[in-house]
């Protein structure tokens, strides 16, 4: 899932959504999972299960770093999990296409149950009934955890165009990701994880800087047509993306060589069953 929820008013644009996605989200939140994974402190020999694999960022990090028993993940696209597929041959994976909603795992099964990058994403009305199936996954004594973008203050990377995105045009508010995921910050992550009837709960802040070597390296991805800022960015004319293009340029520090270094900040929860 990995925000394909939420953007799969895109996805029509690119027929291969794992191609899209790893350049402009998937290689950061590939920086951030084995930070989450080590911060869970989950022993070894376990059993996760990934809500929302994506490309698979989560799942690498727990077989390089947690030595598992077992991983499974579950996506609602399956264009992603064909992706991961690809990049991720393991015996101890195994992926399902399914919904958050109603997960097609049994109960009291899992020592971890994570999810990255996507709880922001999930429509306000369905977040409590996915955070119960999440619950219901977990074995008792089991860990819950998530991490969604900073996107208000920390994703800089994303914040930095949608400031030029408002500095040009006023109609981009309603597509703004600093403002449009309310849930991304570390208060409002707490009261899901209560609601949830999760114990123990903590929050914590991940953090690795972007490093591109050119601008176009920046730029480029916000055109493969994944996400809400690339929905936003081809939805514009041609005139209006090249002024956008420009005036984003020009309000980034470039350093002699053409290459640039923004900062990533995502947000982690978790808490115990």
């Amino acid at each position: 899932m990995s925000e394909s929820i939420s953007e799969n008013a895109s996805s029509n644009m690119n027929p291969d959504k794992g191609e899209a996605y790893e350049p402009l989200t998937g290689r950061w939140s590939r920086m951030i999972a084995p930070q989450f994974v080590k911060w869970l402190g989950i022993a070894g020999h376990a059993q996760w299960l990934d809500v929302g694999c994506g490309t698979g960022a989560i799942i690498q990090a727990v077989l390089e770093t947690a030595n598992p028993a077992e991983v499974i993940g579950i996506d609602s696209s399956s264009s992603f999990i064909a992706y991961a597929r690809r990049q991720i041959d393991d015996p101890r994976v195994r992926y399902e296409v399914g919904d958050a909603r109603s997960l097609p795992v049994p109960s009291n099964q899992y020592a971890a149950v994570v999810s990255g990058l996507v709880l922001n994403s999930i429509p306000a009305g369905d977040l409590s009934r996915s955070m119960l199936e999440m619950v219901r996954a977990a074995r008792a004594g089991g860990v819950v955890g998530a991490y969604v973008w900073d996107y208000a203050d920390g994703m800089e990377l994303r914040s930095r165009f949608w400031q030029a995105a408002a500095d040009v045009d006023s109609d981009s508010a309603q597509c703004d990701e600093r403002t449009r995921y309310s849930i991304c910050n570390p208060d409002a992550l707490q009261r899901i994880f209560e609601r949830a009837r999760l114990n123990a709960i903590e929050t914590t802040a991940f953090e690795c800087e972007a490093r591109f070597p050119s601008f176009d390296d920046y730029w480029l991805p916000f055109l493969a047509g994944y996400g809400v800022a690339s929905h936003y960015l081809l939805s514009l004319s041609e005139d209006q993306r090249q002024s956008l293009r420009e005036h984003l340029r020009g309000s980034l520090e470039i350093a002699d060589d053409g290459s640039l270094t923004l900062g990533v900040r995502a947000w982690g929860v978790m808490g115990v069953k």
